[in-house]
């Protein structure tokens, strides 16, 4: 099951384009398009995919970004003048399934670089329950809302894995500047592995391995750190528990010592602050880094990837 809210015909596309009066969600630096600057242009459909682009680009690139900072991105539709600024772009940098609007587009580009970055390493199924903890509170399987996760720049490892690959499609796509392509890959992934290095050992002595959270964003980061991710909704945070997963959560939040409820930045937090009051939880923000707000506890990846190391040590009672 992909994660999908609303699927955008090619028709309706069309004619919104032909309407012309819609203006541009984002871009990095300014609010023009990629319009075949003096640089390599490259359009990035939301925060993970941009912060890779400008890192590894560097100088040479001008980065246009189509999810606006704080919106939903999965919600995303494409206006006409974004649409025309991937249509102008050298290179589009993307995660295939997350957006499906951000999909049909590219798939009728004529962009002559496409970089899907679910092609650079690998996606797993995960539902409700992610990581290495047993399904066994009242019969749940942890079934519920499986599907291919497309949250993988949460574990820093395989975040590492779509950077290089990233790395190397500039490379090609833009030769003149190779070598300082190669050079800014090698000192993110450098980076990406030093915060491998601090989830690993700040989450290795814990009283608790699991956690709860509104949706099923962080599975590849519990199943990196050896933490189970129990989620009250499945991989869409816009679906509602059943009545029968509320209980069970309820239960396996007190056999499993858990005390708090996580909720993110980007959707309401109702579902997380109603449980936490019926179980006598407490709430914090463990963020999906979809994008960066004012509400977000860092300015870019690696310092709310931090936040959130802090936020899982304090709930879980790291030693």
């Amino acid at each position: 099951m992909n994660v999908r809210r609303r699927l955008i015909p090619a028709a309706a596309m069309a004619a919104a384009a032909a309407l012309g009066t819609a203006t541009l969600a984002g871009c990095s630096g300014d609010a023009a398009g990629a319009g075949r600057t003096d640089k390599f242009d490259v359009v990035a459909s939301f925060y993970p995919m941009t912060f890779l682009a400008e890192r590894i680009g560097g100088d040479h690139v001008h980065v246009t970004t189509l999810t606006s900072p704080g919106q939903e991105p999965h919600d995303l539709e494409l206006s006409p003048r974004q649409i025309a600024s991937l249509e102008d772009s050298e290179a589009v940098l993307y995660l295939k399934d997350l957006q499906p609007s951000v999909d049909e587009a590219v798939a009728q580009s004529p962009v002559k670089t496409k970089i899907d970055a679910a092609g650079l390493t690998t996606l797993e199924e995960h539902g409700n329950e992610v990581g290495g903890h047993a399904a066994g509170h009242d019969g749940h399987d942890g079934g519920e809302g499986a599907g291919k996760d497309p949250h993988i720049w949460l574990d820093p490892v395989r975040y590492a894995q779509v950077a290089e690959g990233v790395g190397k499609a500039f490379e090609k796509a833009d030769p003149g500047h190779a070598a300082d392509y190669k050079k800014n890959t090698a000192a993110l992934v450098k980076q990406l592995n030093a915060l491998n290095t601090e989830f690993a050992s700040g989450l290795a002595h814990t009283k608790s391995k699991v956690f709860i959270t509104t949706h099923a964003a962080f599975g590849y980061l519990a199943e990196r750190y050896g933490l189970t991710e129990e989620a009250v909704n499945g991989l869409d945070p816009e679906s509602e528990p059943s009545a029968a997963r509320v209980k069970d959560l309820e239960r396996m939040a007190e056999a499993d010592g858990v005390s708090t409820v996580f909720y993110e930045t980007l959707v309401s937090d109702k579902t997380a602050r109603t449980l936490a009051h019926d179980t006598g939880l407490k709430t914090d923000v463990l963020d999906p880094l979809e994008g960066i707000t004012d509400h977000s506890r860092g300015q870019d990846y690696f310092s709310v990837q931090r936040a959130n190391l802090k936020a899982l040590q304090q709930a879980l009672g790291a030693a």
